[in-house]
């Protein structure tokens, strides 16, 4: 397990952060394979197509019964192949499902009419090596765009999934949609309601080309948990609008952002307006916030974790523009980068926003430093303040005034790595 040690350390580091509410068992990494990672009817594989040399690059999640299914999707107009054909099976199917096919490597986009053909092979192939129906599929890419499959590849690589699929482990399948990820991203909780115990696994890629409403990101999720379709649906939008869509690396949106999850029934039944439904939706959003994190921990030449709180606002629309404006702008990632408390930036970023506020009324924290407090009084000690951003993760914490709404968000720095990184995707 030498490769996963970066994974379990940026894994282990995370979670001892968290703050976990009292229902949830963390299952931890280091047991993901030998006490079991997927919930009870699911198994997973990660096998070899050649896309990429010498890793893994064709993952798929399949349920041993027809699971619920939910799925939120980029809203590029540039979408992929993938992304419409899994939209049409979900448009086609009564919201059940049987498995997940992604591959890295490649992103399926910009690929005209041969890329539906491409995906809908996909599709076909793995339901025909698992017994299914292609309709029965989900299907997600990852990679460069514009340059066409290599569909037979992908297509011969299937063949090997049958005999490969585990319940046990998830590393696999989480190295198999890795792109620029520096490490695979994977989690599991169990969960305790009042009639028993369900386990809610998933996984996650994404480390560049991030930023609301998702980004080049992927993010796959089940549960053993009975779930009827539509409250899946409801639940996986609202947890994905404050995870997923909560955070940024570099302010791009890409074409093959999905995140999806699949309810395979073999435990509680999960009823809207029960005290169990907020239970469970509780950890999944716990569950989905802390694999985005790890996406911006992992971020492209990233080495900071970043969280921007705003409150005070006139709304919380007003808050997230707010935030997200501060999160994305590159020369307060820059300034996080060189550790410099440049709170000009920040107000800089705020007064473009859109969100509405008197400048006078601003204030700007550092963790537990003041930086600025209305009425532009800046007075803060420069050592304290070095001493936070020298940190790995902090908070920067802005008011902008009196009123009732509130926004987070998280980001990191934006270092020279990035733009070595990107320089050269291609090559």
């Amino acid at each position: 397990m030498k490769k996963f040690r970066k994974a379990f350390a940026a894994i282990e580091t995370l979670a001892a952060q968290t703050e976990w509410s009292d229902a949830v068992t963390l299952v931890r990494p280091e047991h993901a394979g030998a006490r079991g990672f997927w919930p009870e009817g699911f198994r997973a594989a990660g096998v070899y197509a050649g896309i990429k040399n010498k890793r893994r690059d064709v993952a798929v999640i399949v349920s041993d019964r027809p699971a619920s299914a939910a799925a939120v999707f980029t809203k590029n107009l540039c979408a992929a192949a993938p992304v419409d054909v899994s939209k049409n099976h979900l448009d086609c199917s009564p919201a059940t499902m049987r498995a997940i096919v992604c591959n890295s490597g490649n992103a399926n986009a910009a690929t005209g009419q041969k890329g539906l053909e491409d995906a809908r092979s996909m599709a076909a192939k793995t339901a025909a090596v698992l017994s299914l129906q292609p309709e029965e599929i989900l299907v997600a890419s990852t990679g460069v765009i514009g340059v066409p499959l290599p569909a037979d590849k992908i297509i011969d690589a299937l063949d090997d999934v049958p005999e490969q699929l585990q319940q046990g482990s998830c590393f696999d399948a989480a190295e198999a949609i890795m792109t620029t990820d520096t490490f695979p991203k994977f989690f599991a909780l169990d969960v305790s309601l009042s009639t028993g115990t369900v386990r809610i696994s998933g996984i996650a890629k994404g480390s560049g080309m991030i930023c609301p409403d998702m980004a080049t990101m992927l993010s796959f999720l089940v549960t053993d948990a009975a779930v009827e379709p539509a409250f899946l649906q409801s639940m996986l939008n609202s947890a994905t609008a404050r995870s997923f869509n909560a955070i940024t690396v570099d302010g791009d949106t890409s074409t093959n952002d999905m995140v999806a999850v699949m309810a395979g029934g073999h435990g509680p039944e999960i009823t809207p307006g029960s005290v169990d439904a907020e239970t469970f939706y509780t950890a999944l959003l716990e569950l989905m916030t802390f694999l985005a994190k790890l996406i911006v921990i992992d971020g492209e030449g990233a080495t900071k974790l970043v969280e921007i709180r705003v409150h005070g606002a006139s709304d919380d629309r007003d808050a997230e523009a707010a935030a997200r404006t501060v999160a994305n702008s590159n020369l307060v990632k820059t300034a996080i980068h060189g550790e410099d408390a440049n709170w000009g930036r920040i107000i800089g970023a705020l007064g473009r926003s859109g969100a509405r506020f008197e400048q006078e009324d601003l204030a700007v924290s550092f963790d537990d430093l003041t930086i600025l407090r209305p009425g532009f009084i800046s007075d803060f000690s420069e050592e304290e303040a070095a001493g936070i951003l020298s940190k790995t993760s902090y908070t920067i914490t802005i008011s902008l005034g009196n009123g009732p709404g509130t926004a987070v968000m998280w980001t990191c720095d934006l270092s020279k790595e990035y733009v070595d990184i990107n320089g050269s995707y291609r090559t």
